[in-house]
């Protein structure tokens, strides 16, 4: 039998001050070009290879 989930638990004081800060400040961040053509590269490769 599975073992139950349990609850993720809420941040709270500098956890979650640390997480707020890193959310905002990668909001507007942007992957270079060459990072995501190769990413989608390989997604592609993938989900060809993958089809049915």
């Amino acid at each position: 039998m599975a073992k139950p989930i349990k609850n993720t638990p809420t941040l709270t004081g500098r956890d979650a001050r640390r997480f707020v800060d890193n959310m905002n400040k990668n909001r507007n961040s942007r992957q270079a070009p060459e990072d995501y053509n190769r990413q989608k590269a390989v997604y592609e490769k993938y989900k060809n290879g993958f089809a049915l």
